[in-house]
Formats: structure tokens, C-alpha cells, sequence
């Protein structure tokens, strides 16, 4: 388990987190995690399953952004042009991609035996992150055995930090990993959520900033080995209810770039920034029965809120990685810090330091 939950104070104003403050608070929306933590092998995978349902058969309203595109993911392409998410969405490292693909498919046409049959094929959607500074990558230690698992066994409750797909990641050069968070909203009376899950593996350290304090430059000098270039990158998975259409679902991935750098990070050339998000409202059916459609969708004039909410739900996520990653020694047999293990040694050596005020707020 990762540290407990902190309570985190920027929240837009018209919104309250869900119950869990996680990604799950979406209605039908379920998370599963292999974590692999020993040796030289720090890695694993995520799966989020966007409904309790066959997705397939009744697929939702999706969009993909490419903030940066140093990444090697499956499916994007697909989802922009049609508008819709057909798979659940499965997180791994960036060589586990192939394995990743494969399972899910298999997994996909034991569930409906007419893909590749007497109907189409299917658009697996897998993202990446690369973990070999900590991971020994090359190994390709995750197999399709291990991805199948993970699909097989999804909850509402999950843990957050070096779990899953995170084991191996880095966050501003402290150790990254899973973050989610939630938020509640009221449209007409009615509770909507938005939930952001994120693998975050990007970010020079000392950039970080938290609550508009530079926390990253006071850690920074413990950084004895300082990149050069940015090289990291950040998946971001947004669910929601709210009848979004895929046009719109596209606005709102956009804006979750703004969450991504509120903490200091400016997305670099080497970087791989990639955002999928979904609404599980406005099911679109495989096998149509009418030609016609018609769906609830919410004004335009009226999106700003949920622009805001975007960008709330996701730096929290970030955040949440943070506070809940725990230390790991890399593959070669360095520590890779947490920070909370950064912060509590900058403050044996800083006793008066503000820095205590940082742990405090975040429950570190």
C-alpha cells in the first residue's frame, strides 16, 4: 500500500471528490494491477476496464490526444477517426507493448467469436511508458499470461504508486509510478464524476513545484546524477459519465496537459504525452438496429467548467503519484527515492527548513 490518501486543496470550486477519489468512482469503471518488484525486474501492468459489460458490442464515445508523440502506442489512430473505445485500455512498459496487444485481442475474440469472423477485428488500446532506467527492459518480462491475469481480475479499489505498470516509472526524478483521483459534479440536478488515472514517468526534479513551493529546487541538490535531457513521459486515462461526445471528449483531453504541468514539467522533445478519454454515457451499439441516432450531449457554452474540472482531476492524479510511490533500488542497484524519503532527508539536514510545512500538507 502507498502512503495515505492526502488531502490535496486545489479543487474547482463547483465539484467534490468521489467517494474513492479514484478513477473508479465512474460508474462501471474497474481497475486490475500485476506488479512485478524484485531483482532487476521493476515493472507490471494496469488495466482499466471502462464498463462491467461487453464493451465491444456496445462501445463508448472515446478521443485520443497526442500532446508529444515520443511513444509507442496501440489503437489511437483508430479511436480519433471512429470516436470510440472497443477495448478496455491496458498500461504496461514500452517492450510489453506486443504482448500486451496480443492478449488483449485473444481476450477480445474469446468474448465475442465473430471478430475476425463474420464481423470486423478489434482496436486493442495499449500505452506505454518506458521503465528501463529502474526496469531491466530488455528482459520483456511481462507475458501475455500476465496481461490476461490482470483483465481477469478488476476492481472498484486499487492501490496507487510503485504498483502495476508504475513499478518502474519516475516522477520528476523522484519515484513515479499510478495516481488517480475523482471528481463529482451537478448537471441539472443530477451527480456526474470524472476520474483521471495517470502513469507518470517525466519531469526534471528541479522543476517540481507543489502548492507554489519549489520543493524541487531544495531537493534537487541530492540529485547528484542530473539529467540532461527530458526523456519521461505521462499516460493519462480520463473516464466520465457526463454525455460527452468524441468531439468533445477531444477538448477535454486537451486540457489535461495543463493538470500534467501545473507541477512544473514543460513536456520535452523526448517525451511521450498521451491522453485517451472516454465516456461511458452515449453507448454506440456494434450491430445498430436504426440508422438513426440520438444522443444527450452537453453545450458547448457551457464546457468551461468542465475544462476546469479536467485540469483539477489530473494534477492531483500527478500528485497522488507522488504521495503514494514508494522508494524502489533500480536495476543496477541505486535508489530511486520517493518523496517522502527525499523530503525527510532534506529535513535531517534542514531542521528550520519550510519544507516540514510541504509534509505536513501532504501527510508525508
Amino acid at each position: 500500500m502507498g502512503l495515505t490518501k492526502p488531502f490535496l486543496d486545489k479543487i474547482s470550486t463547483d465539484t467534490v471528490r468521489g467517494p474513492l477519489n479514484l478513477i473508479t468512482d465512474v460508474p462501471g469503471v474497474s481497475v486490475g494491477q500485476t506488479t512485478f518488484n524484485s531483482g532487476t525486474h521493476h515493472t507490471g501492468v494496469t488495466v482499466v476496464k471502462p464498463t462491467n459489460d461487453n464493451v465491444f458490442l456496445k462501445k463508448l464515445p472515446a478521443a485520443a490526444h497526442v500532446i508529444n508523440g515520443f511513444g509507442k502506442s496501440t489503437g489511437l489512430v483508430q479511436i480519433n477517426e471512429l470516436g470510440t473505445l472497443e477495448t478496455p485500455i491496458v498500461l504496461t512498459n514500452t517492450f510489453a507493448v506486443g504482448n500486451a496487444e496480443t492478449a488483449l485481442v485473444e481476450e477480445m475474440m474469446s468474448e465475442n467469436t465473430a471478430i475476425g469472423d463474420t464481423t470486423g477485428t478489434v482496436n486493442p488500446v495499449i500505452l506505454e511508458c518506458n521503465d528501463g532506467d529502474i526496469n531491466d527492459i530488455r528482459d520483456i518480462f511481462v507475458t501475455k499470461e500476465d496481461v490476461s491475469n490482470t483483465l481477469h481480475h478488476t476492481g472498484k479499489s486499487f492501490d496507487e504508486g510503485t504498483v502495476g505498470a508504475g513499478v518502474g516509472m519516475s516522477c520528476y526524478d523522484l519515484k513515479g509510478g499510478i495516481g488517480s483521483a475523482s471528481r463529482v459534479i451537478k448537471i441539472d440536478g443530477k451527480s456526474f464524476t470524472m476520474g483521471a488515472l495517470v502513469l507518470s514517468n517525466y519531469g526534471f526534479l528541479r522543476d517540481l513545484n507543489i502548492y507554489n513551493v519549489p520543493v524541487g529546487e531544495k531537493l534537487d541538490a541530492f540529485n547528484a546524477e542530473k539529467k540532461q535531457k527530458e526523456k519521461g513521459s505521462i499516460v493519462t486515462v480520463l473516464a466520465t459519465d457526463i454525455p460527452f461526445n468524441s468531439r468533445q471528449l477531444t477538448r477535454i483531453a486537451k486540457r489535461a496537459s495543463v493538470g500534467i504541468t501545473r507541477t512544473g514539467a514543460f513536456i520535452g522533445n523526448g517525451s511521450g504525452e498521451i491522453v485517451v478519454a472516454f465516456s461511458t454515457a452515449n453507448r454506440v451499439a456494434h450491430y445498430p438496429k436504426t440508422e438513426l441516432t440520438s444522443q444527450a450531449a452537453i453545450s458547448d457554452d457551457k464546457i468551461d467548467r468542465y475544462f476546469r474540472m479536467t485540469v483539477s482531476v489530473v494534477e492531483e492524479a500527478v500528485l497522488s503519484v507522488l504521495t503514494h510511490a514508494t522508494t524502489v533500488t533500480d536495476r543496477k542497484g541505486k535508489p530511486r527515492l520517493s518523496l517522502h524519503d527525499a523530503l525527510q532527508a532534506y529535513q535531517s539536514k534542514h531542521p528550520d527548513s519550510d519544507i516540514s510545512r510541504l509534509q505536513s500538507q501532504l501527510g508525508l
